[in-house]
C-alpha cells in the first residue's frame, strides 16, 4: 500500500507534470482560458493516462519491443476516441471549447512518457496509480492556471463573478500572452519553493524545473547507447 501511495502521490508535487517536469505545455497554454476548460481537459487526461497505463502494463510482456511506441499510441488513441464520444454525449459545449486538443491527447508527451518510463516496466496496480497521480496533478495544474487567468482576465472563477465592484479585468490574461506570463510566474514560484525545500535539506539549488531523469531513465539509455 505504501508503494501504491508513493507512485500516486509523486505526480501531485515532486513530479508535477507542467511545473516540475515541464511536460504537456501545449494544452497547458492553449486551453486554460477558464478553470472549466482546465478541469475538463485534465479529467480527460486522467481517464486516458490511468487506463492506458493499466492496459500497457497488462500487455507489456507481449508487445514487441521494436513496435512498442506504435502500440502505445494505438492504446492511447482508442481511449481518446472513447473520451471524445463521452464528451460529445454529455459535455458537448466543453468539447467544442477544447476543440482539437482533445484528439491531440493521443500524442501528449505525458501519456507516451509514462507508458515508456513506467507502465511498460511495472505491474498493473502500480502503473494505474502512477497514471492516476500524474493525471490528477496535471488536472490540478490546468485548473489552477485556468482559474488564475479567468480571475484576472474577467473577475470570475468557473463562470461565477467574484471580483469586487470597480474591478478592471486584465484582458491580456485570457489571450495567448497571458498564458505564457502566467506559466512563467508559476514556474518561477515552483523553483523558489523547490529551492527552499532543498536548502533546508542541505542540497544543491536548482536553476529551473525540467526533465526528471530519475523517473524517466532515458538519459541513461542515451548515454549507454
Amino acid at each position: 500500500m505504501s508503494r501504491l501511495w508513493k507512485e500516486f502521490s509523486k505526480g501531485l508535487w515532486t513530479e508535477l507534470p507542467p511545473f516540475r517536469l515541464v511536460l504537456g505545455l501545449c494544452p497547458t497554454l492553449a486551453v486554460t482560458k477558464t478553470a472549466d476548460n482546465g478541469l475538463g481537459m485534465g479529467l480527460a487526461v486522467v481517464f486516458v493516462l490511468a487506463l492506458s497505463n493499466l492496459m500497457i502494463s497488462l500487455l507489456r510482456k507481449i508487445i514487441p519491443a521494436k513496435v512498442r511506441i506504435a502500440c502505445f499510441i494505438v492504446v492511447a488513441a482508442s481511449l481518446v476516441v472513447a473520451v471524445e464520444l463521452l464528451m460529445q454525449a454529455y459535455a458537448y459545449p466543453l468539447y467544442q471549447q477544447l476543440g482539437i486538443f482533445v484528439p491531440l491527447i493521443v500524442v501528449n508527451c505525458i501519456i507516451l512518457g509514462r507508458a515508456e518510463a513506467f507502465a511498460s516496466k511495472n505491474g498493473p496496480l502500480l502503473s494505474m496509480a502512477d497514471g492516476a497521480g500524474m493525471g490528477l496533478g496535471f488536472t490540478m495544474s490546468l485548473t489552477f492556471l485556468g482559474g488564475l487567468r479567468e480571475l484576472l482576465g474577467s473577475g470570475a472563477i468557473f463562470g461565477v463573478h467574484v471580483a469586487w465592484e470597480g474591478f478592471q479585468p486584465l484582458g491580456l490574461m485570457v489571450e495567448a500572452p497571458g498564458a505564457f506570463i502566467s506559466l512563467g510566474v508559476l514556474l518561477a514560484l515552483m523553483v523558489f519553493v523547490q529551492n527552499l525545500q532543498r536548502k533546508r535539506r542541505g542540497l544543491a539549488l536548482v536553476e529551473a524545473p525540467g526533465h526528471d531523469c530519475k523517473s524517466c531513465g532515458c538519459c541513461g539509455k542515451a548515454d549507454n547507447a
